[in-house]
């Protein structure tokens, strides 16, 4: 049994073509930007089976046949349910379906064997040092150090995504730091800086959970894509 928080059945966002995305309940870091504080409590969610979970996802082979898509597992953080989740995936790549993970690289552990049923990991890589990862997620950088090992041993392709947060994340130091932590990962094919953005205030106000970046503007297009340049 695993925990599902929602269901996506034709995202475009969530890695290639049309893609089903299963938002995995439950996360282990609060990071100062997470716009879907609702999926950090793992006790919430709805209950699942994988078999339930994956008959819904089999319903759009047909589309991702079509448009070169699959499934994207993610959250929360889908590496906090590794049975359940090596499962579905498994299920998924038994029929011929395209699997994906949408991840920080901070789950419990079985990170290889769980790999071995994953085509591609969209890495959410939170921050480029110890200190700085400690003071925007509250984790311990130490355990995407391990997944990082796991994902060079296997041979899925990956896509970095990093947010750039204006006074945090968007200094040019940070930036030519972050490159060379990218440099350190096999099979990167595609790296993408996003905007931060305060699309998700309005669930901490509902939540009454305090919003620790409610003084930082969204993040300017323009210098984005001057830093984007910078690390192509």
């Amino acid at each position: 049994m695993g925990k599902i928080h929602s269901i996506e059945s034709t995202g475009l966002l969530d890695g290639p073509g049309i893609r089903f995305v299963a938002f995995f309940q439950g996360c282990k870091l609060r990071c100062k930007y997470c716009h879907n504080p609702d999926t950090w409590d793992l006790n919430k969610g709805k209950e699942m089976t994988s078999e339930d979970l994956f008959n819904k996802a089999k319903r759009f082979k047909t589309y991702f046949k079509t448009s070169g898509g699959g499934i994207t597992c993610s959250g929360g953080e889908p590496l906090l349910q590794p049975k359940f989740l090596k499962r579905f995936l498994k299920m998924c790549k038994s029929n011929g379906i395209h699997t994906a993970i949408d991840t920080a690289g901070f789950g419990k552990g079985d990170y290889e064997e769980i790999l071995k049923y994953t085509d591609l990991v969209l890495l959410d890589l939170k921050h480029v040092d110890k200190p700085g990862y400690k003071d925007l997620t509250g984790g311990d950088i130490k355990e995407l150090f391990k997944f990082k090992k796991a994902l060079n041993k296997s041979k899925t392709k990956v896509w970095i995504r990093h947010v750039v947060i204006p006074g945090l994340t968007d200094g040019e130091k940070h930036i030519d730091k972050l490159k060379e932590v990218i440099d350190g990962f096999n099979n990167v094919e595609k790296v993408e800086l996003l905007p931060y953005h305060t699309l998700g205030i309005n669930k901490y106000k509902e939540m009454g959970i305090s919003y620790k970046l409610k003084n930082v503007k969204p993040m300017d297009e323009r210098k984005l894509k001057i830093l984007q340049s910078k690390i192509v």
